[in-house]
């Protein structure tokens, strides 16, 4: 018998691998809420949800560092498609410098946003999964960076927002397990998306891309549809046994020493 359709919300969900969640949900006919701090992508990106097959897609505007747009955006999802049953938590952001010269103002936007963001929108997506007791799935963002130190540096911020994301995740999983909650991470490595690209110029990039590529051991960037195939398995009851768990995307990164001999 065919699953019901169930409510998925994604947060940076307008492009990137929150989008290719987004479109690989809607293939399975769920319930889509598609929130983004761009709120035209967020729009875009839902109707292309329902032309996917989506049972029903709702594109909304949220900044997932402030709790009242997280609040308000959680809130009307489940006014419009019900509460929520699955939720990616993966909006973010990166700023990079060096820790003696890193402003205040940027290492507290990239808390604020990475693991703030991704606490105030389990918080409110725990609340709606324990009214309706029905169980449920969370998915978290993190990162290579949660576990070592990435070769060029400047990362402080990213990767102590990632690494509390992290253990965030262990400890969402084990209280909430008695819900039938699942909580877990996927830890995408190099992909394709504007993300990837926030710190180095546009000039550059093709540059950067090629030697990237030549360090991950498969041999090239992932496409955003690749992590998001790892998001929907988690969120699907195929992984019912799984939680507090890290699921490991980047191609090798993690599993290779930095030196070369």
């Amino acid at each position: 018998m065919a699953q019901e359709p169930r409510t998925i919300v994604i947060t940076g969900g307008g492009s990137g691998i929150g989008r290719a969640v987004a479109m690989q949900c809607a293939a399975r006919g769920d319930r889509v809420a598609v929130l983004d701090i761009a709120g035209d992508t967020a729009v875009e990106a839902a109707a292309a949800a329902r032309a996917a097959g989506a049972a029903a897609a709702i594109g909304l505007a949220c900044d997932v560092s402030r709790e009242e747009s997280v609040a308000g955006a959680l809130s009307e999802s489940e006014r419009v498609l019900g509460p929520a049953w699955g939720v990616f938590a993966n909006a973010g952001m990166d700023a990079g410098g060096f820790a003696h010269e890193l402003p205040f103002e940027t290492w507290k936007r990239v808390l604020e946003v990475n693991l703030t963001g991704v606490y105030l929108t389990c918080k409110y997506a725990l609340q709606q999964c324990l009214k309706a007791s029905r169980g449920g799935s969370i998915v978290c963002t993190s990162s290579p960076g949660a576990f070592v130190s990435f070769a060029a540096g400047a990362a402080g911020a990213y990767s102590a927002s990632k690494g509390g994301i992290s253990a965030l995740v262990r400890c969402l999983a084990v209280d909430y397990a008695r819900h039938g909650i699942r909580v877990n991470a996927v830890v995408p490595g190099a992909t394709e998306t504007r993300l990837m690209w926030a710190n180095v110029a546009p000039e550059e990039i093709p540059r950067m891309r090629r030697q990237i590529s030549a360090e991950v051991p498969i041999g090239r960037l992932a496409s955003p549809d690749e992590p998001a195939r790892a998001v929907v398995w988690l969120l699907s009851d195929e992984s019912s046994y799984v939680t507090g768990s890290h699921l490991v995307c980047d191609g090798g990164i993690l599993a290779k020493a930095c030196i070369s001999v």
